[in-house]
């Protein structure tokens, strides 16, 4: 049982995210369940949004003053003079109705149009967003007064010269998943954007992973040493999942396997349905089911439907049930009614939230052997591993794993007891905050 710390050993943290223009993002969803789990533990933590309001599943803990707000941060990098115009005259478009209006217009966080825009942000007051710089830094260091300032991402992390000098407190920066967005920057940005991170390296004091595959990855990425690497839980909050089953109602239905991601090539749900086609094709497996589950915005709509169509044209739509966006409510819901889950992604992903909420939730997983995936199959001992990019191997283990559901659910069952123990957002949140201690000592 945790216990209040006392008013010596509170720390006030400023805990920076950005805002996945109105998609459910992994990163914002990280940042807002261990904000929240270190307030449990008596922390004064404030999740500080930038660009637009987050959006997650669970209980929205992020301050309600917007910093960077992306319809500025947009103006000030493409409207020549707009920078100088006075903040009376440009603050209300920070007001989060207006952000979420216009995220519902389809504007998302795509790198490959966002590279002078990454390269001014990273640049801090030396660049087209000085005013927000100034404003962040301002606000952080007369209101907030924090022992600890932690970056979501080094994409944000372009103040962090200058609160240093204001603040004078040691500086965090988790890495989550930073490579995918600079290796989708066009060049001459993502060269130029290197070297602005190279020159940030040095004011963070800590960089926090979730996988030792990422510490070493990113140390060699950004030229980082390696001993700046502190290696935490992912952390999920396990407050409202439901103990695994007892299988007695799994025999009732057809065999089903899930998706539950962003309806992104990235995420593989393509080589998912390749893999369902040819499963259906092995003995005993004709009668699999397929469950997918995730956001997809208008850029993603034509990808989602060309899926379909390919479901479609093989005669085998009809054993696909497509469910878009799905709360939390839902989410558990879902898992409930999977007897497997693959999210086959195409990168190395550094997180894999999906693989823990799916495995506490007592579903097994089948995973590319890429990424921070082996460590967490080794970890919990909920799934398996296969050659990435390779549908067929796909298809073949998901097989395995179907022909014997009893032996699955057994499975699954076993590796929630090790995500309760291990993986649960209170241990990650306790981490994370001696880590922060050891620094602020």
């Amino acid at each position: 049982m945790s216990q209040t710390p006392s008013s010596t050993d509170r720390l006030t943290i400023a805990y920076i995210t950005a805002g996945g223009a109105g998609m459910f993002c992994g990163s914002c969803m990280r940042d807002n369940t261990v904000a929240r789990a270190m307030h449990h533990l008596g922390q004064d933590v404030h999740l500080i949004p930038m660009y637009t309001p987050i959006r997650v599943d669970e209980e929205d803990v992020s301050e309600k003053t917007l910093f960077y707000g992306g319809i500025n941060v947009y103006m000030e990098q493409t409207v020549p003079g707009y920078r100088f115009l006075p903040a009376w005259l440009t603050r209300w478009l920070d007001q989060e109705w207006i952000i979420r209006w216009a995220t519902s217009r389809g504007i998302e966080t795509d790198a490959k149009q966002l590279g002078a825009l990454t390269l001014s942000v990273l640049k801090g007051k030396d660049g087209n967003q000085r005013k927000e710089a100034l404003r962040l830094a301002k606000w952080v260091s007369k209101d907030l007064k924090p022992q600890i300032i932690n970056f979501s991402n080094m994409m944000i992390a372009g103040t962090a010269p200058l609160l240093k000098e204001k603040v004078g407190c040691p500086i965090v920066a988790t890495l989550q998943g930073d490579d995918i967005f600079m290796d989708e920057l066009p060049e001459p940005y993502r060269t130029q954007c290197f070297q602005q991170i190279k020159q940030l390296v040095p004011h963070i004091d800590r960089f926090i992973v979730f996988s030792e595959y990422y510490a070493d990855y990113m140390a060699e990425y950004f030229g980082i040493p390696r001993e700046k690497f502190c290696l935490v839980p992912l952390g999920i909050d396990l407050s409202d999942l439901p103990t695994p089953s007892s299988g007695k109602d799994h025999t009732k239905r057809p065999p089903t396997i899930g998706y539950l991601a962003r309806m992104a090539p990235e995420k593989g749900l393509h080589l998912l349905v390749d893999a369902f086609l040819h499963l259906r094709t092995i003995e005993g497996m004709q009668d699999v089911q397929l469950k997918v589950a995730g956001w997809a915005g208008k850029q993603q709509e034509a990808y989602v439907n060309e899926q379909m169509e390919k479901l479609e044209q093989a005669g085998h739509r009809e054993g696909c049930e497509y469910l878009g966006t799905v709360d939390r409510t839902s989410k558990l819901t879902f898992l409930q009614s999977i007897d497997v889950l693959s999210v086959p992604t195409t990168y190395r992903d550094p997180k894999g939230l999906f693989v823990l909420e799916a495995l506490a939730a007592g579903v097994p997983v089948v995973q590319p052997e890429h990424g921070a995936f082996p460590e967490l199959i080794r970890a919990t001992g909920g799934g398996h591993l296969v050659p990435p990019h390779d549908p067929i191997a796909l298809a073949e283990k998901l097989a395995h794993v179907l022909t014997d559901r009893e032996a699955a659910r057994q499975l699954g069952a076993d590796a929630a007891e090790s995500v309760r123990t291990r993986f649960n957002s209170e241990q990650a949140a306790r981490e994370t905050v001696e880590i922060y201690r050891s620094l602020v000592s």
